[in-house]
């Protein structure tokens, strides 16, 4: 097991992506190159970025993390045109906004923990 792993943080982009493939699924296809590729890519770059900036030098950690939560807000966007356009409902809706709420919490604590770090160097 990769350190990176074993984070609450990574651990919830993970079950987000899921949700996000399962909501995904059910878009028309004539959204596969549209809304569907782009929520996709959005929700994948939260847990690759955590992956890729852990372990690296804080100030690289913390420009990985700065894209991880750009792209939590950009699955928001993607589920609120989603709601709009009918391609999920209320419900799906409310759980993908707690899970990104949650993982924007979560990536907050962490670069505070990261600054912290660096300014006791």
């Amino acid at each position: 097991m990769f350190d990176f792993e074993k984070l609450d943080l990574y651990q919830k982009s993970l079950e987000m992506i899921k949700m996000v493939y399962n909501q995904t699924k059910h878009f028309p296809n004539d959204e596969r190159f549209g809304l569907t590729n782009q929520y996709r890519r959005a929700a994948n770059s939260v847990a690759l970025n955590i992956g890729e900036g852990y372990g690296e030098t804080i100030p690289l950690s913390l420009k990985y993390l700065k894209t991880s939560k750009g792209s939590i807000r950009e699955c928001l966007v993607c589920s609120e045109i989603a709601l709009q356009q009918k391609y999920i409902d209320q419900n799906q809706y409310d759980e993908i906004r707690k899970i990104l709420t949650d993982l924007s919490k979560m990536a907050s604590g962490y670069k505070k923990y990261l600054e912290k770090k660096l300014e006791s160097k």
